[in-house]
C-alpha cells in the first residue's frame, strides 16, 4: 500500500470514528444540552452531497467515509431525540409537581 493510500484511509477512518465520542458522551450523560443540533443537521446534509460526490467520481475510501458518517450521524440524531424528549417530558412533570404543590 501506497503513502497516499494509508493517510487517505487513516483519514477516512478518523473522520468517520469522529462523532462517537459525542455519542458515547450523550449516552452516558442523557443529555444533549451542549450539542447543537444544528450542526448535526448541516454535517449530515453534507454528507449526503459529498457521499453523491464520490459516486460520482468513484473514490472507494471517500464512499466508505461518507457512508459511516451517514450512519453515525443518524445515530446520533436518534439519541438527540430520545433525550431531547425524555428532558422535555421531565420538565413538564416538574411543572406540573410544582403546580400541584401550589394548590
Amino acid at each position: 500500500m501506497e503513502f497516499t493510500q494509508i493517510l487517505g484511509w487513516t483519514a477516512t477512518f478518523l473522520f468517520s470514528i469522529m462523532i462517537i465520542p459525542q455519542m458515547i458522551r450523550t449516552v452516558k450523560s442523557k443529555d444533549t444540552s451542549g450539542v447543537s443540533l444544528l450542526m448535526f443537521i448541516i454535517f449530515f446534509i453534507a454528507n449526503i452531497i459529498a457521499l453523491t460526490y464520490a459516486l460520482l467520481i468513484h473514490q472507494f475510501p471517500l464512499i466508505v467515509k461518507y457512508i459511516i458518517a451517514l450512519i453515525t450521524t443518524m445515530i446520533y440524531l436518534v439519541l438527540y431525540g430520545i433525550y431531547y424528549q425524555h428532558k422535555k417530558n421531565a420538565n413538564k412533570n416538574i411543572w406540573k409537581d410544582e403546580l400541584r404543590e401550589l394548590k
